[in-house]
């Protein structure tokens, strides 16, 4: 199925800018960057000069990936124009049939929530399986392909997955009038809880895409000390709504803008009955007429979550502010050349001062594109192997610091450095 989201788009493949020159060596500038040599393990090479990688976790996280000492190898043609990659994603990648069970979750303000479960998964695996909650884009849901692969493997590695649909994306109720934002984080907040209720011995962990990955890493900032995730992955931020918002609006980017506000305008019309009576500063012939995601955020979102300006919205929504107040590990990929979420947003030296951060940045990639790797190009995105060795790792460390904590042993006093959680601001 083809929907527009963060990472989803569906524009005409047409007129697509060039990409820029040669990459060069960062000096606390605007420049794209990637180092000249990789970081070396005695003769061994930890990854491969083609990435950019670093962050206050690099030591302790860089040696578990398998992957990361391998060129990045963008598919021929498709992979060499980030536009070009970017909807080639969006319209031909598979996507992987399964079967889901869907929970509706009631909000505390009597809002409504599409958990999405992979039917079976009760009988197959065990209370102690760890979960996988996954956060589509902007107006993306379980349907998504990138959702789909990411689902796949993590269930193929022994994990309980569940598909986080916002109000309003993947077919989810509306019951009352109020969307999601790039700044609400309760709904993820109650799902969390949730889901740990419901599993109480197991590891929780988190993946989010683009706009999902931006509210799930203000969720971790606030939570910071208390956050009951084991672990969380980020893909694709767009880190700085403010940045993010000047480049939208640039070049063949207004594509990406008027799909994605046509998408906004579709779940408004299927709900617009919650709002014919509304009042205060809403702009709801605004909203249902946006043609660009400003505008639909001008006209209903920004008042929704009582913000004085779109501006103020974007300012005070970014994610790229919570980096320092995040105490769980955390992966942060991104691609160089993402047309939504720009280089240039990346908070680098937030990642590079908290213990439990690490980036990695490929060269190309396009939004939600990474047309690389043994399953290109129509399988599974660069990242998933990545993604899975990140995660694995961080469950294996956490099994076996219990499993010693239980029979007795004094390396639960190491718990805190076992588990690369450090102190954070």
């Amino acid at each position: 199925m083809t929907r527009a989201t963060w990472g989803s788009v569906t524009p005409p493949l047409t007129n697509f800018g060039s990409r820029s020159g040669p990459y060069t060596r960062h000096v606390r500038t605007s420049k794209i960057h990637f180092s000249t040599a990789a970081m070396l393990d005695g003769d061994r090479r930890r990854y491969h000069p083609s990435l950019e990688v670093l962050g206050g976790g690099l030591d302790s996280y860089l040696p578990v990936f398998k992957t990361l000492n391998r060129p990045y190898d963008a598919f021929p043609v498709v992979g060499w124009n980030r536009h070009v990659e970017t909807i080639f994603a969006s319209l031909f990648r598979s996507v992987p049939d399964v079967r889901l069970r869907r929970e509706c979750l009631r909000t505390k303000d009597d809002g409504a929530i599409a958990l999405d479960w992979v039917a079976g998964d009760d009988r197959q695996l065990g209370a102690e399986s760890p979960v996988l909650i996954l956060l589509p884009g902007l107006t993306g849901g379980s349907e998504d392909s990138y959702v789909r692969h990411l689902l796949i493997g993590a269930r193929g590695n022994g994990m309980r997955v569940v598909v986080f649909n916002s109000r309003g994306c993947g077919h989810s109720p509306v019951t009352t009038p109020q969307f999601y934002s790039a700044s609400f984080t309760e709904d993820l907040r109650q799902v969390v809880a949730h889901v740990a209720n419901r599993y109480p011995n197991a590891n929780l962990y988190a993946v989010g895409w683009s706009l999902g990955a931006n509210i799930l890493v203000r969720y971790l900032g606030q939570e910071s000390h208390a956050c009951p995730l084991s672990g969380a992955v980020s893909l694709c931020n767009p880190f700085n709504l403010v940045i993010a918002d000047e480049d939208f609006r640039k070049g063949f980017n207004i594509v990406y803008d008027r799909a994605l506000a046509k998408a906004l305008r579709r779940i408004f019309k299927n709900h617009k009955l919650l709002f014919e009576d509304i009042g205060g500063e809403f702009n709801i012939p605004q909203a249902a007429k946006a043609k660009s995601v400003r505008e639909f955020d001008e006209g209903l979102t920004r008042v929704s979550f009582g913000f004085k300006s779109v501006d103020d919205y974007y300012s005070n929504s970014s994610s790229s502010d919570s980096i320092k107040h995040v105490c769980i590990p955390l992966l942060c990929i991104q691609a160089a050349d993402d047309p939504i979420a720009p280089y240039r947003g990346i908070p680098r030296e937030d990642i590079q001062e908290n213990p439990n951060c690490l980036l990695i940045v490929t060269p190309k990639g396009g939004h939600l594109g990474w047309v690389a790797g043994p399953e290109s190009p129509r399988g599974a995105p660069w990242t998933d192997p990545v993604v899975m060795d990140f995660l694995q790792h961080l469950e294996r460390e956490r099994s076996q610091v219990f499993a010693s904590s239980s029979s007795g042993s004094k390396t639960v006093e190491l718990c805190t450095e076992g588990l690369h959680h450090m102190k954070c601001g």
